[in-house]
C-alpha cells in the first residue's frame, strides 16, 4: 500500500500558508504533507521537516528543492534544529502528524504490523534503543501489564502480560506473529471490529519509542518558539494522544489569573503565558476513509498563537 497522508486538503486550508512563510513538518513520514506545503510556498518560503526514521529521511533526500531541508532525529530536537538554521523565532506554522506511516506498517521487517510476520522490533529508528523483543526478555510482568494498560487501554492487560512471561520462560518471543498468537489465546472475547492485538501492539510501540514523552516535550517547545499569528496543526490517532492535545489547548486557551490591583498590562500578561485560539476540530469524511481506511481514527486540531 502506498503511503497516503491524512487530511492534507484541510491542513493546507487552515494553516493558511504564507508564500514567504517558514513552516515545520515535525513528522515527515512518506512526505505527503511536506510536498503539499511546498506547493503552496513561494520562492522565499522555507520548509523544515523532521523524522527519526532513516527510511523517511531517504525519501526526503530525494526532494530537490532549495526551500526544503530534512533532519534525522526526534521532533523534540526542533529547537536545536531551528537555532542552527537561525530561524528559531520565525516559524509561521507547525504540523504534527502523530500517526505511524504506511511505510513502517507495510514493511514486515520493522515489526509494527500484527498482520504480517516479522522481527518483533517496532523502533522508529532501528539503529537506536532496544527492540520490543529485547525489552520483553529483560522486563517483568508488572511492567508489561502497566504498559499494555496505560498505553493500550487494554482490559485484558494482566492476562496478556502473564501469558507473555510464561512464554518467555520457555523461549524468547522474536516475531510479531508469535506475539499475536499469545495475545489471541489470552483474550477470552474479541471485538469483531478490532483485531485482538491492536491495543497491545499500540502500547508496545508507544512505550518503546517514548511517544507520549516526546509529545509532551514538543508541545512545551512549540509554545515558546511560535509567535502571534503562527498556526499549529496536530493530527492524533488514539485517545491517549487526543487527551494530551485537548488538555494542551485547554491549558493555553486562557491567560493566567492575575489579581486586578497588580500594576500589570495585558502585554506583560502575554509575555508570562502565551494564549492559543482554538480554530477547528476536523475528522476525515466518508470519501477519504473509503480511499484510506487508516484515516478513520484521525482527528485534526487547528490552533493559532494569539
Amino acid at each position: 500500500m502506498i503511503h497516503k497522508p491524512v487530511l492534507t486538503k484541510e491542513i493546507i486550508q487552515y494553516l493558511k500558508i504564507k508564500k514567504d512563510g517558514t513552516y515545520v513538518d515535525c513528522t515527515f513520514g512518506g512526505g505527503g504533507h511536506s510536498k503539499a506545503i511546498l506547493q503552496e510556498l513561494g520562492v522565499n518560503g522555507k520548509l523544515y521537516s523532521i523524522d527519526q526514521d532513516p527510511q523517511s529521511i531517504k525519501i526526503g533526500k530525494k526532494i530537490k528543492d532549495s526551500r526544503f531541508k530534512i533532519f534525522l532525529g526526534k521532533f523534540s530536537n526542533i529547537e536545536k534544529i531551528l537555532k542552527k538554521e537561525k530561524n528559531r523565532d520565525k516559524i509561521d506554522g507547525i504540523l504534527l502528524d502523530l500517526g505511524i506511516s504506511s511505510i513502517q506498517l507495510n514493511s514486515s521487517i520493522r515489526g509494527f504490523s500484527f498482520m504480517n510476520d516479522g522481527p518483533l522490533d517496532m523502533r522508529m529508528n532501528p539503529k537506536s534503543g532496544i527492540s520490543v523483543s529485547q525489552w520483553l526478555k529483560k522486563t517483568n510482568q508488572k511492567t508489561i501489564e502497566q504498559v499494555i494498560k496505560n498505553f493500550g487501554e487494554e482490559k485484558y492487560a494482566k492476562k496478556i502480560s502473564r501469558a507473555i512471561i510464561l512464554q518467555i520462560k520457555k523461549k524468547t518471543i522474536t516475531s510479531t506473529l508469535e506475539l499475536v498468537q499469545i495475545i489471541k489465546k489470552s483474550i477470552p472475547k474479541y471485538d469483531k471490529f478490532k483485531h485482538p492485538a491492536t491495543r497491545t501492539f499500540q502500547a508496545f510501540r508507544i512505550y518503546i519509542n517514548q511517544e507520549i514523552n516526546e509529545l509532551h516535550k514538543i508541545l512545551k517547545i512549540i509554545i515558546n518558539i511560535l509567535h502571534s499569528g503562527s498556526k499549529i496543526a496536530i493530527i492524533s490517532f488514539h485517545s491517549i494522544e487526543d487527551r494530551i492535545v485537548k488538555n494542551f489547548i485547554k491549558n493555553y486557551s486562557n491567560y493566567p489569573n492575575i489579581p486586578k490591583k497588580l500594576p500589570i498590562t495585558e502585554l506583560q500578561i502575554r509575555k508570562i503565558k502565551k494564549k492559543i485560539r482554538f480554530i477547528k476540530r476536523i475528522k476525515p469524511n466518508i470519501s477519504e476513509i473509503q480511499k484510506n481506511p487508516r484515516a478513520r481514527s484521525a482527528i485534526l486540531r487547528i490552533c493559532e498563537i494569539r
